[in-house]
């Protein structure tokens, strides 16, 4: 064999050596990647929020609240949070983010429930176990847990009676709603009309503000153009941050007039100390966090979750979903102190700021 024919030779077999080593390695490495993916984070447990603008809630209490009670019963466990800042098209991709990374349960607050069903589903089909949270997402969810959102919204009526005492019979009184895409927002407007209706005059007015405070500023608006300064008795808004744009509003309006919301936030608290809102409803944040992480960590652990949701209910797309439902508190100027403060949500001293601290002295908080 002359020289030339032996390095051809040579070179022929190294080629094809050097060909099935490569080819094995990337079987061995597609096979590696293939389990990590099936894997996936068994230890990880998705959150996703709904929004920051119109509450304050999620970032400062459900969040820190689901976190800590998931480090405590599960060390190993981690949570992979995102918000969608008010956009169910991002909340999308943040979902399906969670299913590429291969979370097993994902706790989702939809901010719309009704557009999730196909997510829940996908999620299903993979494995992957939702908890419903706050808002009863579409689809079939593994459990859910929330507030009875009817009797927050009787909460609301009931308040909103007693803030107009004996003028009630005779007030007309103007609802701006939550928005028609969340069916908490149904509830709660539910709610309140069982109470209202019947005991004041008319609701003379009633549009959605879509929990966007800019929306509540400019349907109210619309409302005191409507009706003139003297055409409503009182306000109800489904929740505090509404309030708040309808208050600023009406002031600018030279109206003063019972106004209510919902979620205790900071500010809520304090227009009430300072007789601007007249009340708000405090659903206590940490038990219904806790419950969410006692649902997903059992889960996680493939333990029956009906230990911890002793109830159950149906939604348009699912029956029969393990549910645990709180009770919420109405808080008044009256009731700070029993409520917010003695929960420690708040203390005094984040209420009773200078701007505030001559109406905290006259309400007794200290």
């Amino acid at each position: 064999m002359n020289a030339v024919l032996r390095r051809a030779l040579v070179s022929t077999v190294g080629l094809a050596l050097t060909l099935s080593m490569t080819a094995a390695c990337g079987k061995a490495g597609g096979a590696k990647n293939e389990a990590s993916a099936s894997s996936g984070n068994p230890n990880a447990i998705g959150l996703l929020l709904p929004e920051n603008a119109s509450s304050v809630r999620y970032e400062s209490f459900d969040r820190p609240f689901i976190e800590a009670k998931v480090r405590t019963l599960c060390a190993q466990c981690k949570v992979l949070y995102n918000n969608a800042e008010g956009s169910a098209a991002k909340q999308k991709q943040q979902f399906d983010t969670l299913l590429a990374q291969g979370v097993k349960v994902i706790i989702l607050d939809p901010y719309n429930a009704k557009s999730t069903q196909d997510w829940v589903q996908e999620a299903a089909a993979k494995g992957v176990k939702v908890v419903a949270y706050d808002r009863l997402a579409a689809g079939p969810v593994a459990a859910y847990t929330s507030f009875d959102n009817e009797k927050v919204g009787e909460l609301q009526g009931q308040a909103l009676l007693a803030a107009l005492g004996a003028q009630a019979a005779e007030a007309n009184i103007v609802m701006i709603d939550g928005d028609e895409a969340d069916p908490n927002a149904a509830d709660f407007k539910s709610g309140a009309h069982k109470i209202l209706d019947g005991k004041v005059k008319k609701v003379v007015y009633e549009q959605s503000g879509q929990w966007d405070p800019a929306v509540a500023g400019q349907k109210i608006s619309a409302a005191v153009t409507e009706f003139g300064k003297n055409g409503f008795q009182a306000v109800y808004s489904a929740n505090d941050g509404m309030a708040a744009a309808i208050i600023t509003q009406l002031k600018g309006a030279g109206i003063k007039v019972p106004v209510g919301g919902q979620d205790a936030s900071l500010d809520a608290i304090q227009r009430i100390v300072n007789g601007d809102q007249a009340y708000t409803i405090y659903k206590a944040y940490r038990p219904q966090a806790e419950a969410a992480a006692e649902l997903a960590v059992a889960l996680l652990q493939g333990k029956d979750v009906k230990t911890i949701a002793t109830a159950s209910v149906d939604s348009d797309t699912a029956k029969n979903i393990p549910t645990k439902l709180l009770d919420a508190k109405i808080v008044t100027k009256d009731t700070i102190a029993s409520t917010v403060l003695a929960d420690g949500i708040y203390k005094a001293s984040d209420i009773c700021t200078a701007d505030y601290a001559a109406a905290c002295a006259a309400a007794g908080l200290k």
